[in-house]
């Protein structure tokens, strides 16, 4: 339904904005008799002092809930540092971070990203298959399913395995799916041969299955041979996919260890 609007919150003091929301009906208006202890609320409250009023205008009309939170995601990355809005709002992941312009970014200036990827070997999941079959996986919660389908066909991956360290660099061929609907050379996934049969287990279940990522593995070595340094910074995050845009140390590490250069492989 298009009965979403765009509006915006100005100071009639200075005519600055100070708050981006979507709603439709009345929502404009709800702001004004919000009591919490925000800054968008004490912003209020200080124009309210002073006898007057925020000023409160619709500038995008007739949109679906879809198209209202990007128009609002657009406008507050634009103006994000001078806004109340405290959330960054939906569709932070499609919008580049504020203070990068300066540096390329994966995803953004390259059509691909380049990630670490954490293994989390354990009962549903095994370095050797991984390299065997040319997947990685994650799963057996929401969370770290969307993790995994947040990686796209053509990215890049840096696998990291806990105590050991990095032990491959490959790219994402196929995004992830459900690990039942994975094929691997015409054959499903499940019928292969596995170090870790576990895979499967919730594999009727959507929302604990695991899901499975095609990888087309461009340097790999075993768990006895993985690429580490102590004490020099390189980045590890219990998360299952991080970017590594920020992380410059470590991609010359893995470059270096891994004999890749991931500019060229981005461009």
């Amino acid at each position: 339904m298009s009965n979403y609007y765009v509006y915006v919150y100005i100071d009639p003091r200075n005519f600055e904005e100070f708050y981006y929301g979507k709603g439709k009906g009345s929502r404009k208006h709800a702001h004004l008799n919000d009591d919490s202890d925000s800054e968008k609320s004490r912003r209020i409250k200080a124009i309210k002092k002073e006898g007057l009023e925020p000023i409160i205008r619709v500038i995008a009309r007739n949109l679906s809930e879809h198209d209202a939170l990007l128009v609002e995601k657009t406008l507050l990355w634009k103006l994000g540092k001078q806004l109340t809005n405290i959330s960054s709002g939906h569709y932070a992941d499609n919008f580049r971070p504020h203070d990068s312009l300066h540096k390329y970014l994966s995803g953004f200036d390259f059509q691909n990203g380049l990630y670490y990827y954490n293994v989390g070997e354990g009962v549903h999941r095994n370095w050797d298959d991984y390299v065997t079959h040319g997947f990685i996986s994650a799963g057996q919660a929401p969370r770290f399913r969307d993790a995994m389908l947040g990686l796209q066909t053509g990215d890049f991956v840096a696998a990291y395995l806990k105590r050991h360290g990095f032990v491959g660099v490959g790219q994402i061929t196929q995004s992830a799916r459900p690990a039942r609907d994975v094929l691997v050379g015409g054959v499903p996934l499940l019928q292969k041969d596995l170090v870790c049969p576990n895979i499967a287990e919730n594999s009727n279940d959507l929302e604990k299955s695991e899901y499975v990522a095609l990888v087309d593995w461009i340097r790999t070595v075993p768990r006895n041979e993985a690429k580490w340094k102590s004490k020099s910074g390189l980045f590890t995050s219990q998360l299952i996919r991080a970017s590594l845009d920020g992380q410059p140390e470590t991609v010359k590490f893995l470059e270096q260890e891994f004999a890749v250069d991931f500019t060229e492989l981005l461009s």
